[in-house]
């Protein structure tokens, strides 16, 4: 793709995103989920890949029907009470609306099942562009219309992705697969603490995104797309290898990396709030979810490629053109002594 062309279509993901993070009109809101959306399809099928295309064209048709319901919703809000203000969404049937059309755009289950096979289908790059940057807007929304809907429903559909991302995880051998799943669940802790303390699941977002984003670029620069080409990736830079497991670890919610605080912040709300058994249940679907992190974590630290693999250096100089990755890492591996500063923040 040409650098011009590539630079207009992130531009308008930027400006997608902060026209529905600065408006309070829900037409302007949705007038920027759909620049996003359309953004992003041509990064998707830049390669001319049949599994690319078939990979957008899902995406165009899930995004499609997500934009659809959110602007009938508003429309029957403005129809039955005379507002168009994302903060005055007052009938019920309209909140629930928007709800359901936010959780299809950000892949919250049941209504996940577009996220694997779409990601599945993509480019590194494009996929970890999907699972952060295009989580950002609808998330906002959700925010703002989380007051306005029943806490139970919202718990529901956080548990639901909680169990759901961490079932459907476990069987995978596609690494673009296994960290859908991980969005899915990770979406599911957001939405279950949103209601009650928007702020943690805000901090939840923003470690999840500095996580995934090291994942992503780690996964890249190995050129890795399924558990069997991790094998060699020890032997290619021991460095690289070792941040990776701990990003993994990270992002499984394991002590003392920084992926543990948002899982401590949310149950103990959760307890506070009166819901026992939706956190005993958060807790132990985390577990499943950390099961195959040390899936992917054993075969890269811990198994070795019957093929004979070109070692590289262990300074692994491309990783000076990723200081991004390094500041992701450090943001994905040592926040958590800063637990307190974010409790009394909260």
């Amino acid at each position: 793709m040409h650098p011009f062309l590539l630079a207009g279509f992130v531009s308008v993901l930027g400006l997608g995103t902060t026209l529905t993070f600065s408006s309070s009109h829900w037409f302007l809101a949705w007038m920027g989920l759909e620049m996003n959306t359309l953004a992003i399809l041509p990064l998707m099928v830049w390669k001319h890949h049949p599994r690319s295309v078939e990979a957008a064209t899902k995406y165009f048709l899930t995004q499609a029907t997500a934009a659809a319901l959110l602007l009938f919703a508003s429309m029957t809000n403005a129809w039955l009470v005379g507002e168009w203000s994302v903060n005055e969404l007052a009938h019920p049937v309209a909140a629930v609306v928007v709800l359901f059309a936010l959780a299809l755009k950000m892949g919250l289950a049941p209504l996940h099942f577009w996220l694997p096979e779409v990601l599945q289908g993509l480019p590194l790059g494009v996929g970890l562009i999907l699972s952060t940057w295009q989580k950002l807007a609808p998330f906002v929304l959700l925010v703002q219309v989380a007051p306005l809907v029943s806490p139970h429903l919202l718990l529901g559909l956080g548990l639901t992705s909680v169990v759901i991302g961490g079932w459907g995880g476990l069987n995978q051998t596609q690494l673009r697969k296994i960290l859908a799943y991980s969005s899915i669940a990770h979406l599911g802790w957001m939405a279950m603490i949103v209601q009650f303390m928007p702020s943690v699941a805000v901090l939840a977002l923003f470690l999840y995104v500095a996580m995934t984003s090291t994942i992503f670029l780690a996964f890249s620069l190995f050129s890795c797309v399924d558990l069997n080409s991790l094998a060699d990736s020890w032997a290619k830079s021991s460095v690289l290898a070792g941040m990776l497991v701990l990003a993994l670890l990270s992002l499984g919610g394991l002590p003392p990396l920084s992926g543990f605080m948002p899982k401590w912040l949310v149950i103990n709300e959760m307890v506070m709030q009166g819901f026992m058994l939706s956190a005993m249940i958060a807790a132990f679907s985390a577990l499943l979810s950390l099961y195959f992190y040390l899936r992917v974590c054993y075969v890269v630290s811990l198994t070795s490629s019957p093929k004979m693999v070109k070692v590289i250096s262990l300074r692994f100089s491309s990783l000076s053109n990723y200081p991004f990755m390094a500041v992701m890492f450090v943001l994905g591996f040592g926040v958590l002594p800063l637990t307190p500063i974010f409790s009394c923040l909260v």
